[in-house]
């Protein structure tokens, strides 16, 4: 198959010498490529390799390829996703218009039809994934083994995301204060340093045992590899239902409870949105408005 490398513009300059490559083989190596390209986690790499498969996979039954894409077949494609919650079939739609977008823009795709679809924006379920302090404090008080009891407190005390977490090493810790901090390393290859209490550092250093190494992992398997993301998430789900709350409780859930119960209590939410990492300001904010403290509904006489 030829690199696809061939496929952008000539030295020339001129759009016409790009080469008109076969379909399917090249397609594959499109989204390949495009995947490789993104500064993601190897999970998030992993989804986006999905749901590009997906749109091929829906294009084959077609007999098309993408250079066949039309807005009318990927608007037949959107609708084929019907069956999906709305926040999935987005994702899917979001990723497909970025390998659309990379396609023309590596000169593999003569224009992008995905600029002309628009995604519609699902229903904000924000507040139903948010625990109350209670809640929270329950599901830790209710773990009594020490390596689970600490990857739900590192989850919620740092904000981190469970990818972050588990790539964290003990080389990523460093006392601060008579606290202690964790370094770690974000989307975009962006790090952040977080800094932790006093009585979840001192239960993070109790749990260092004297073989791990500055590059140990923290939360290692007895191989000493990072535990799985599957276990990671056996172990919050099952202290959930222990604690008798919704099964769906995931390690991400402990990130939203972080931003809650930090702005409830007064913290900046510029301060918030450095220590989650947040892109911008907006996305912190979301968690103010996802629970509000007042509404213009306390005035009323019912």
């Amino acid at each position: 198959m030829d690199d696809l490398s061939l496929a952008t513009p000539a030295t020339t300059g001129l759009a016409t010498a790009r080469p008109q490559l076969a379909t399917s083989a090249d397609d594959a190596a499109l989204v390949d490529l495009w995947v490789r390209s993104k500064r993601k986690s190897a999970h998030t790499r992993s989804t986006y390799q999905r749901h590009g498969d997906r749109l091929l996979a829906h294009l084959a039954t077609r007999g098309l390829g993408l250079r066949q894409l039309s807005l009318d077949e990927l608007l037949r494609f959107a609708e084929s996703l019907g069956a999906l919650s709305e926040g999935t079939q987005k994702n899917i739609l979001a990723a497909v218009k970025s390998l659309l977008t990379f396609g023309q823009k590596s000169g593999y795709l003569p224009y992008n039809v995905g600029a002309a679809l628009e995604l519609s924006q699902p229903k904000n379920t924000l507040a139903e994934r948010i625990l109350s302090e209670e809640q929270m404090q329950r599901m830790l008080a209710m773990e009594d083994d020490p390596f689970k009891h600490l990857l739900i407190r590192v989850l919620y005390s740092s904000g981190g995301r469970i990818s972050e977490v588990l790539a964290a090493t003990w080389r990523d810790t460093a006392p601060n204060g008579k606290a202690g901090q964790i370094t770690l390393l974000g989307k975009g290859g962006e790090t952040r340093v977080v800094k932790l209490s006093e009585s979840t550092w001192h239960e993070l250093r109790a749990r260092r045992r004297p073989a791990d190494g500055p590059d140990a992992p923290i939360f290692a398997s007895k191989k000493g590899k990072p535990i799985a993301r599957s276990w990671a998430w056996q172990i919050v789900k099952a202290a959930a239902v222990r604690a008798g709350l919704p099964a769906d409780v995931s390690p991400h859930w402990m990130r939203h409870a972080h931003a809650s119960h930090a702005l409830d209590r007064g913290a900046p939410a510029h301060l918030v949105k450095d220590t989650l990492g947040h892109a911008s300001l907006a996305t912190t904010t979301k968690y103010a408005h996802a629970r509000p403290s007042e509404s213009s509904s306390d005035y009323l006489a019912v």
